[in-house]
This record gives structure tokens, C-alpha cells and sequence, in this order.
């Protein structure tokens, strides 16, 4: 694990634009159970990545699109283990990747963005993305 001093900015990041943070398995369940609407889960991390393209991304896409997911929540890979591996079972059968960022509306997984469909792509590409995932499916 990682110190929590050390992932706490990184994990404000996207609770400062609006996320909730599930820390725990429980949590995640709670959430997911008889789910309606619309979600979407970031798996957050400490890798680069994750910093200078997932949650800017996300954050660029929650500003600047015309439709938004209802919910969105946010695990952290390292940290919150029992809680990732929660969303990640949700997220079958795409392997585990850190970061990742997934949508589901009305319980069902619509779209998933791994990481190697972050590397190596700016911000504004995962934002604009993400934009037009939530014009299909928040709308």
C-alpha cells in the first residue's frame, strides 16, 4: 500500500470535481445494488498516466460536456484493494488495469477505457472521448 499522504492529492483530484470515494468492498456493493442510472468508475493510481491524462481527462470531459453520468465514483489501485477489486469484478472480462475509467447505466457496463487506451494519448483526447461516450449514453 501506498502511504495515504502520498495518494491523497491524487485521490482530492477527483473528489474536488465532484467524485465519491469508496474505500471498501461494501461501499462499492452498496453502490452497484439495483443500480439505475448512469456511473462512472475511475481507478485511480499513482502512475503517470493517471496524472497527465486519466483524471484530467475525466475532469476536462465533467466540465465541458453537455451530458454527465448521474454518479461519479472513484477506487484507488494500491490503496483501497478490497474496494478496487469490488469495481473490478464489475468490470469482467476486461483484466485489471490501473488507471482505468468505466461507465454503466442501469447496472450494465457500457463502455471501458483501459489503460493502454490512455497511454500515450493528452487529456483533452480521453476528455473529448468521454464527452462523446456520455452524449451516447447520459443523454
Amino acid at each position: 500500500m501506498y502511504p495515504e499522504e502520498l495518494v491523497a492529492p491524487m485521490r482530492q483530484e477527483l473528489t474536488d470535481a465532484g467524485f465519491e470515494s469508496l474505500t471498501t468492498a461494501e461501499a462499492v456493493n452498496a453502490h452497484f445494488q439495483d443500480h439505475k442510472g448512469t456511473t462512472l468508475v475511475v481507478v485511480n493510481s499513482v502512475c503517470g498516466c493517471a496524472a497527465g491524462a486519466a483524471r484530467p481527462g475525466v475532469r476536462f470531459a465533467l466540465q465541458n460536456g453537455a451530458n454527465k453520468p448521474d454518479n461519479c465514483v472513484t477506487v484507488f489501485a494500491g490503496n483501497d484493494r478490497e474496494a478496487t477489486q469490488a469495481a473490478r469484478d464489475l468490470m469482467m472480462p476486461y483484466p485489471p488495469s490501473s488507471p482505468c475509467i468505466a461507465l454503466f447505466k442501469d447496472g450494465e457496463l457500457v463502455q471501458m477505457v483501459e489503460r493502454h487506451h490512455i497511454e500515450g494519448r493528452n487529456a483533452e483526447m480521453i476528455g473529448a472521448f468521454l464527452v462523446s461516450t456520455f452524449d451516447e449514453h447520459c443523454a
